[in-house]
Parts: structure tokens; sequence; C-alpha cells
């Protein structure tokens, strides 16, 4: 990784609280909007839509993300980021307004294509921005967003949907958003990622899109046709990357170790955690008779313990090392799935208990797992590789949710068969975090690029310790 773009100090500290802004505008989506739908429901009708405003968002955020990553490798961080921002407000006004269940997923389509690049954006920023010792330190305010969100989110939504509207829980992120991009805008240096004109591979663009929306349709409603034309649609697109002279997804990125590693551990902990965070309220409500308060107590430790290990994992990133922290996460996670489905008929703080170790360990794992391999990547690959790194986290979550769910059969409303079930679905998760580990356990230090190119660092630990 190269040095840090030049930016005065003053200056830099607007664009990462812009950044930021941006963050916690993605982090607090995924949650309010969850508490608002049932009176979304009763306004507009069309019940038996109901999960597609979530599904559309989640389908347009994952497929977007690698599309924005490489176009700011392109075309610099400025456009493709206003343009993230601006498609995530349009989305977000016309949400508010919408007037029937149809507008409303098409709207939450456009917002998700929005909050995709967002997403991958926010940290590539920051990884221009900050030199390895000071991102690991706004990595951790980043944690410790997107864990608030995820606790206070339900209950602003609640509250803004009982005391305004539900339409103000889309509408109250126009003003946030306007304030981050006028900060970004402002401060940010005009920057390109290449001097030469890009072509755009629309092509390939196509073909990633629409594979990718197969697949991840496919596995959230487990229809495993779609699945396999998705995978026979990918098999296909290393070709027609093969042929473009500015390929969507640089293909010799792929063949290097570490990154394909890193990419494996994000893959594997994404079906481990939020495979498992989908059936953790209703194993709560339904096997073990918990109220729905208590159920989502179950995730509190989860969605904390993820927040406070990324807090400590960006402090102790520059000392210890990705290594260390990567096989200490994959071990505490696999530790707690373990443990809970031993201990799953156990009283409800025991089980929590397991959970917060679970959380622990993503949180270390996945924060050193995402600053080192940015470290280990040129400035031009910056915006892509920090996008595959979570689509491959999103991507991971759908297939586990439906792979658990095919563990936990047809009948999940049942408490004899969820109780029988569960268990074997926890021991999978742990089998998942003992990949992970095993990945961690092949991690090397890596050697300068054949080029000896100036903008690559030698590797990851002799990055963080210089």
């Amino acid at each position: 990784m190269p040095e840090p773009i030049p930016v005065p100090p003053k200056q830099r500290v607007w664009i990462t609280r812009g950044v930021l802004l941006g963050v916690w505008l993605v982090a607090l989506e995924g949650t309010v909007v969850a508490t608002a739908m049932p009176r979304v429901i009763r306004d507009l009708g069309g019940a038996a839509l109901y999960s597609l405003p979530f599904t559309f968002y989640m389908l347009a955020m994952t497929i977007s993300g690698p599309l924005w990553g490489r176009f700011s490798d392109l075309w610099g961080r400025r456009k493709p980021y206003f343009g993230t921002l601006v498609l995530f407000l349009l989305g977000s006004a016309l949400s508010g307004a919408a007037w029937n269940m149809e507008a409303l997923v098409g709207a939450r389509t456009l917002q998700g294509a929005g909050a995709g690049g967002l997403q991958a954006l926010n940290l590539t920023l920051i990884g221009e921005l900050y030199p390895m010792r000071e991102r690991a330190r706004v990595q951790s305010y980043i944690s410790l967003i997107w864990g608030l969100s995820s606790v206070l989110g339900p209950l602003i939504g609640g509250v803004i949907t009982e005391t305004l509207s539900w339409r103000a829980v889309f509408l109250l992120a126009i003003p946030v958003g306007l304030l981050a991009l006028t900060l970004v805008g402002r401060f940010y240096p005009p920057w390109r990622g290449t001097e030469e004109a890009p072509r755009i591979d629309g092509l390939g663009a196509l073909w990633f899109s629409l594979s990718g929306v197969l697949g991840l349709y496919g596995l959230e409603s487990q229809h495993w046709g779609l699945v396999g034309l998705a995978a026979l649609l990918l098999a296909v697109f290393p070709r027609i990357e093969a042929r473009h002279p500015m390929p969507l997804l640089p293909l010799q990125l792929l063949r290097d170790g570490f990154l394909r590693r890193s990419l494996g551990s994000n893959f594997l902990g994404g079906m481990a955690f939020f495979g498992s965070v989908a059936f953790i309220p209703l194993w709560g409500q339904t096997a073990l008779g918990s109220s729905a308060v208590e159920a989502g107590l179950l995730l509190t430790p989860l969605s904390g313990g993820w927040t406070l290990s990324g807090l400590l994992a960006a402090r102790w990133l520059p000392k210890w090392g990705p290594q260390r922290l990567i096989r200490l996460g994959a071990a505490l996670i696999t530790t707690g799935f373990t443990a809970w489905a031993m201990l799953s008929q156990s009283p409800l703080y025991v089980q929590m208990g397991c959970g917060l170790l679970v959380g622990l360990g993503m949180g270390q794992a996945m924060i050193a797992l995402l600053i080192s391999t940015q470290e280990s990547v040129k400035r031009t690959e910056l915006g892509v590789v920090t996008a595959l790194i979570f689509f491959c986290r999103n991507v991971g979550g759908a297939l586990g949710t439906a792979l658990m769910s095919a563990l936990l059969g047809r009948n999940l409303f049942e408490p004899a068969g969820l109780l029988a079930r569960f268990p074997g679905v926890l021991l999978f998760a742990a089998a998942l975090g003992l990949g992970m580990l095993f990945i961690g356990g092949t991690l090397r230090e890596r050697p300068l690029s054949a080029e000896g190119a100036p903008d690559r660092v030698q590797t990851p630990q002799q990055a963080i310790g210089s």
C-alpha cells in the first residue's frame, strides 16, 4: 500500500467526519426499517411482499459493491462516492414517498445499490487517508458505529415510527447524507485512480450483476436451479474479463494467495455469523419459549462483542500483526459456537456468554483481515478489493442462511424439531470457524512484488511494524 494521499490534518478530520456519517447511514438503515415495516404494511397493504424490501435491498447492496469499488479505482474516489450517496438519498426519498409496496420495493432496490457503494467506499477512503497505525484507530470508530446501530437501530426506528411516521424513517436519512456529501465534496482532493481514460467493462458488469442476482436470489429462496445457473455464468466470467483491457475484476488479483485466503476467511465468517443470526431469535422464542425481548437479548452479545473486539483489535493490530489476531478470532468463533451447541438448553445468560465469545472472535478476525488486506494491494486495486471483502462476507451470509435453513428442515416453528436440530446448526457454524482457523494458520509473510513496485509494502506484517 502506498503512502496516504497528502491531505492537511484539519482537512482530513472533516473528510473523516463525512465518511463516518456515511457509515452511520448504511449501518442504521439495516436495522431501523425492520421496526417500521408492520406499519408500512398496514398503510400500503401488500403483506405478501413483506420480505421483498429487505431482499432486494440486500441483493442490490451486495452486487453493487464490487462495481462501485472498481469504478473508484478507475475514476478516482470522488465521483463514485458522490454517485453512491446520490443514489442512496434518491432511494431514501422515493421510499419515504412510496404509494404502494411495489414502489417501495423499487425504491429500496435503488437505495441498496447506493448502500453497496457506500459500504465499500467509506472504508476505501479511510484506507487512502490514513497510514496503518492511525487507520486502525479510525476503524475502531467505524466498528463502534456499527455496534451502536445494531443495538439502537430498532429502538430509533420504533420511536420515529410512533412519534412521526414510518415515512420519516427513510426521509431523515436525507439531511445526514447531504451533510456527508458536503464534507467529502468540500475537502476530499480530486485524485484519479489512473492517468488514462478508462474503458468501462460493460459486459463484465452486466454478466457479474446477472449471475450475482440469480445466485443470491436462489440462495434466499432456496431455488437451487437458479444457484446452479449462476454458477455456470460465473464459470464463463473469467473469459469475459480476460478479453477486456480494464476488466471489472482484474484476474491477476485472484492469483494472490494472501488475498484468496482473506476472501475465503470472510466468506466462511459470513456463513457462520450471519447464517446463525438469522435463526437465533427463532430459537429463543420457539424452542426456549422466551419472549421477543429475551430472544433479542441473545443477539446483543454477538453484536456487542463484535463492537468491543473491533475496538480492541484496531489498537492491538499494529503491535501483534494480523496473523495472530485472525487465528485468535477464529479460535474464539469455533469455541463459542461449539460451547453453545453443547449448552443449548442452558439458562439464557449461559447462552449469551457463548454468543459473546463468537462476537469477540468476529470483531478480531474481520478487522485484522480488512486492514491487512488493504495494506497488501496497490492503491489502484484498493476499491475493488475492499468491495470484494464485503461481497464475500454477504454472499457467505446468504449461503449460510440457506444451508442452515435446510439443516433445520421445513417445520421451523415446531419446538421439538427445533430443539433437536438447532445444536447441529451451531456445530456447522463451529466447523466454519474451524475452517477460518485453518486458513489463518496458512497465512504467511508475503514477499515484495516481482516488479519491486514502490507502491506495495513488503508484507502486511512489515507494513504494520514500520
